[in-house]
């Protein structure tokens, strides 16, 4: 056997054992005739003792020993002189007999510790040697511990686990497919699958109720954050359910994981906001709630004093951040900078501190008579200590949206974003449609199978816009983990949608023509929802991207460094395949 236990569970109940250890140098050091060697595997830190005097050849092989070598050794546990508290095995030590070097090993380019000296570059390029970390490595087994608790719940609930296709046709609609050539039918591609949503409704209409996937989906999109061009998904479906029958189930499935994850209880409901008032009060239909600061809007009582700015605008508002009045004049224009950063657009800030004997002083004080800004004060529920920061522009979406990005950089000030405290909320009752001004004409704002409020569906012929999707988003610290809906399960009302969006009869048919026609034997009322795998792994590890969640990620180009992908092919497969390549400028 290569090795009889693993370096991280020996302890004070293996002493005087002899035991065979295999793995990596982590950092050797030598102390007088004493040679002392950390062996590091995924379990753990061991620490190795060679003694010059009781083994002199042994001791001078153990000094040729460099980082990440992989050795076997075979020892005698013992009690550790100076124990160390931060490892499960400081009590102890193993005083080496033997040693064998399996693999010697190049420097690497990086220190292999938690605190590493790599930058983000150079640990993507090395990443086999990265996922060698604590850090990283903890992650995985977080996320591997997430996925058996997931098939555990739902198979408990009669859930069952289907694999549907990767290799699928391409709709046009939504985010941008990757496309794969076929080579026995030329001229012709597949796409990666942007989701396996038509599929999971086939599987309704099959007759299995209850089905789930943790299935690899593909988008080519740019990237940020919180997204990878492949990314896996925990896919839901359920038949003869509504709404509300979805939110608690998997209401359910999120406290499961809470406590089986974190041994957090969850007891109170999750909170509920329509679409609507989350982009009222948070700007944002993925509002961050483990704070307060809800927006205000003040109109009625800015407009119209003389301030241009103000009397111009289509919106006015602000936040009120409880105790910040101490913010200095360095920090004020510190934010008024935040805000007009071209990603955010605004073009200035307008503030007011309430006083400690409860007046008003702003910064557009010439304005405004100490009335109208008291009138403010009682708009927020302000009192002496707060700050009032306002902001205003043209276009009431946009500005919100702007007003969003404030109150998050000032929740992150003022320490009110704290990874360790969770505020789960569901965002209901979307949009059915978004209407695009480029394009003069209607899009989904889920997809195209998203359902439409049954006391709405008279107003698809009348006043689409208005028509609310039976739709949800389940939101957790300002991320969206997962969102879903019910589905459409009657054709005529499926015709209709398809109408609405632009699809001419032949287009519909032409792309979901196969849905359409499984509707018309029999589809059970259904509905589901999909989880982000990557963002619910990274909210609870604490990570602020999903990249370090995911063993092989891309890069923020979309490009794996590490295996130097996407690449070029060579000229005969391109010819097999009878693609032409003409790069535009």
């Amino acid at each position: 056997m290569y090795r009889t236990n693993t370096c991280g569970e020996l302890n004070m109940a293996n002493i005087d054992q002899t035991v065979t250890l295999a793995g990596w140098v982590q950092k050797t050091r030598e102390m007088g005739g004493m040679t002392f060697v950390d062996l590091r595997d995924r379990y753990g830190i061991t620490q190795l003792v060679f003694n010059r005097e009781v083994d002199a050849p042994l001791c001078e092989e153990a000094n040729k020993l460099g980082r990440e070598y992989v050795i076997q050794v075979t020892g005698e546990v013992k009690e550790r002189f100076n124990k160390n508290k931060n490892i499960p095995t400081g009590d102890i030590e193993i005083i080496v007999s033997e040693l064998k070097v399996l693999n010697a090993a190049a420097v690497p380019p990086f220190t292999i510790e938690d605190d590493t000296d790599g930058g983000d570059d150079i640990r993507m390029k090395y990443r086999y040697l990265d996922l060698r970390r604590n850090a990283v490595r903890t992650n995985l087994e977080l996320r591997h511990k997430m996925t058996i608790e997931v098939r555990r719940y739902l198979d408990g609930l009669r859930f069952m686990e289907v694999e549907t296709p990767v290799l699928i046709s391409s709709t046009p609609e939504g985010a941008r497919d990757f496309i794969v050539p076929s080579r026995m039918n030329p001229g012709q591609f597949y796409a990666l699958p942007q989701s396996p949503q038509t599929f999971k409704q086939l599987l309704m209409v099959s007759g299995f109720d209850r089905y789930f996937q943790i299935v690899k989906c593909f988008r080519d999109e740019d990237l940020r954050a919180d997204r990878q061009p492949e990314f896996t998904q925990i896919d839901c479906e359920m038949s003869f359910v509504e709404q509300e029958d979805i939110l608690n189930t998997f209401e359910g499935l999120s406290k499961h994981l809470f406590k089986s994850i974190l041994d957090l209880d969850i007891n109170e409901p999750f909170g509920r906001i329509s679409w609507h008032d989350a982009m009222k009060y948070y700007g944002s239909d993925k509002p961050d709630t483990r704070f307060d600061m809800r927006f205000v809007e003040l109109m009625d009582i800015l407009k119209g004093h003389g301030f241009v700015v103000f009397d111009n605008a289509e919106y006015i508002g602000g936040i009120c951040a409880k105790g910040a009045a101490t913010y200095t004049r360095k920090q004020l224009d510190g934010l008024t900078d935040f805000v007009k950063r071209p990603q955010i657009g605004a073009k200035g800030m307008v503030y007011a501190r309430v006083e400690a004997d409860g007046s008003v002083k702003s910064s557009v004080d010439k304005f405004y008579s100490q009335e109208t800004l008291q009138q403010m004060k009682e708009a927020f529920g302000a009192e002496p200590g707060d700050l009032i920061l306002i902001l205003s522009g043209e276009d009431m979406m946009k500005t919100r949206k702007q007003l969003n990005e404030l109150r998050l950089e000032v929740g992150n000030q003022l320490g009110l974003r704290d990874k360790n405290k969770f505020s789960c909320l569901w965002v209901v009752d979307f949009p059915l449609f978004e209407w695009s001004e480029e394009d003069e004409r209607f899009y989904a704002m889920h997809h195209p199978f998203t359902a439409p409020k049954p006391e709405d569906i008279a107003l698809l012929d009348t006043d689409p816009g208005a028509v609310r999707a039976n739709a949800y988003d389940m939101v957790i610290n300002g991320v969206e983990v997962g969102g879903g809906s019910i589905r459409i399960h009657d054709s005529e009302l499926q015709q209709r949608m398809f109408q609405l969006l632009g699809f001419t009869p032949e287009k519909a048919q032409e792309q979901f023509g196969f849905l359409m026609n499984a509707f018309k034997y029999g589809a059970p009322p259904h509905g589901g929802i999909a989880y982000g795998l990557d963002r619910w792994v990274s909210l609870f590890a604490g990570l602020d991207s999903i990249r370090d969640c995911i063993a092989f990620p891309k890069n923020n180009s979309g490009r794996d460094v590490m295996i130097d992908a996407p690449g070029t092919v060579d000229q005969a497969q391109l010819d097999e395949l009878n693609i032409v390549i003409d790069i535009k400028e």
